[in-house]
């Protein structure tokens, strides 16, 4: 959606349902994970669908689970996490999903197509700008100054409902010039220097490198996500899922996300 379009905290607030994951549930998950991801050869295609802001990570752990199992394609999908959910929802093929929100992963797993996700991960907001800076935004209060150009995701999408959050936190009303479909979309257009700030993940940032540089939000103000993952109960190939699943959660795993930024959930 575009043009000038009026966003108030309140009613961005009103989207984040955020669930808190158990610490020890976790743990218990990724020495499962490390067992399972050294496990016996597999064969097949494991289609995921995964949060857009998950697209390099992702990448890298694709490509390694296939070379510790030859015998594996990893077929990789990203997109919003509310979207995904829907198509899940609808019957769209798929064997793993992993979300930048637990609101989302609970409407597939509500609706059993997912058993027992697990947290693996959490994300912290962070605002994007152009490395000349042309809105000469230093702080969170700059973005609802007039005349700054702001892009966010879609009020639905997990960082659009995080992005509120740290709106409410501050007290502020700001009014975006457009909203974007995903946290990519929303990044681009602050790399392409078509607006002057974007609110986007600390990690998106860090994968963007030179193109945008990363303005810190204060923590008392700043908001988080965390991320599920589950192998769907409508796999084609439920070992080569679950097996994948584990992957992600494995110390491996695990290392891949911490070093693009990512905390522990």
């Amino acid at each position: 959606m575009h043009g000038r379009t009026a966003i108030t905290s309140a009613a961005l607030a009103a989207a984040v349902t955020l669930l808190a994951a158990c610490g020890s549930s976790n743990k218990t998950s990724t020495q499962a994970g490390d067992a399972a991801a050294s496990g016996s050869a597999l064969s097949g295609t494991v289609t995921v669908l995964a949060a857009a802001s998950l697209q390099d990570t992702f990448t890298t752990l694709g490509k390694q689970f296939e070379t510790a199992h030859r015998g594996v394609t990893v077929k990789l999908n990203f997109g919003a996490s509310s979207a995904l959910a829907l198509q899940i929802n609808q019957g769209a093929p798929a064997d793993v999903f992993a979300s930048a929100s637990t609101k989302n992963m609970t409407q597939v797993s509500d609706a059993g197509g997912a058993a027992a996700p697990t947290n693996f991960a959490k994300n912290v907001m962070q605002i994007a700008v152009p490395p000349s800076n042309p809105g000469k935004v230093s702080a969170l209060a700059d973005l609802a100054r007039p005349g700054v150009k702001l892009a966010l995701c879609q009020p639905q999408v997990p960082c659009g409902a995080t992005a509120a959050k740290v709106f409410s936190n501050a007290k502020l009303n700001v009014r975006p010039v457009t909203l974007e479909a995903d946290v990519k979309s929303t990044l681009t257009k602050v790399e392409l220097n078509e607006v002057d700030a974007g609110l986007v993940y600390v990690t998106d940032v860090r994968a963007a490198g030179s193109k945008v540089k990363g303005i810190d939000i204060p923590a008392e103000l700043n908001a988080s996500t965390e991320y599920p993952i589950a192998t769907l109960t409508r796999a084609r190939d439920g070992a080569a899922a679950r097996a994948f699943t584990a992957y992600v959660l494995s110390t491996a795993g695990q290392a891949v996300l911490a070093a693009a930024g990512f905390e522990k959930p």
